[in-house]
């Protein structure tokens, strides 16, 4: 990643905020081990104004697409705020592992963390904090080797950390390629199938909503095709 390839990802750019479209396999910030992050370039984002936006939000390293941005505090502010009230509706498109048995639902699961030793991997836990995700069944295949894979469009209704990643294992059907919550350690495993594909923003009063996508990220596609999606709907 250089800056200019971060300028060239760029979805969306107003006077307060930026989207721009995160790619898979680089975390948004600089963890405590160090290396690469989005968050370095983000100064070459500036567009004129004397301090480089700031996150909004966060994705996980391996999910890719729409990644808020505000441009000064009190757009951050504002951001802030409507992701706090659940008002910034968010879309995933997902491969999972699995064949769900219904075309649509809801899934209401508190979540809690699995352990101390764990850092941010979550567990089902009737204890822990509500978690819901609508879902809706957009494609099925199978693969070369005869599994069945799925197609999904996930609603996160709040956001828990890992929300979408183990309510769907949790529902027998993990992610394609999730490295913790599915089969993504094998060998040969593909990367991890999620990707922020929408964002909609109420982000003025009274005035339209700012609504974003997200292309559909590069190794997602041969397994989107084979579930029936194409490239030219996009």
């Amino acid at each position: 990643m250089t800056p200019d390839d971060l300028v060239s990802r760029l979805l969306y750019r107003d006077g307060l905020m930026l989207v721009v479209d995160k790619p898979a396999g680089l975390p948004v910030h600089r963890g405590p081990k160090g290396g690469e992050n989005l968050e370095d370039h983000f100064d070459a984002l500036r567009f004129g104004l004397p301090r480089a936006p700031a996150l909004a939000h966060r994705l996980d390293r391996d999910t890719s697409g729409c990644l808020v941005l505000g441009r000064h505090r009190k757009a951050l502010e504002r951001l802030g705020r409507l992701f706090h009230d659940g008002r910034i509706e968010k879309t995933y498109w997902a491969i999972v592992e699995g064949a769900p048995s219904e075309e649509e639902g809801h899934i209401d699961m508190a979540l809690g963390r699995l352990d101390s030793t764990r850092g941010w991997w979550m567990r089902p836990d009737p204890l822990g904090l509500p978690a819901q995700t609508d879902w809706r069944v957009l494609g099925r295949a199978r693969d070369a080797q005869g599994n069945d894979l799925a197609f999904l469009e996930l609603k996160p209704q709040t956001g828990r950390t890992h929300q979408l990643r183990v309510h769907c294992q949790a529902m027998g059907w993990p992610m394609l390629g999730d490295p913790v919550y599915g089969h993504g350690k094998r060998e040969g495993a593909p990367p991890l199938h999620l990707h922020a594909r929408e964002i909609d923003i109420p982000m003025r009063e009274n005035k339209e909503r700012i609504v974003v996508r997200a292309p559909a990220p590069a190794h997602m596609r041969e397994a989107l095709a084979l579930c029936g999606w194409r490239a030219e709907t996009e």
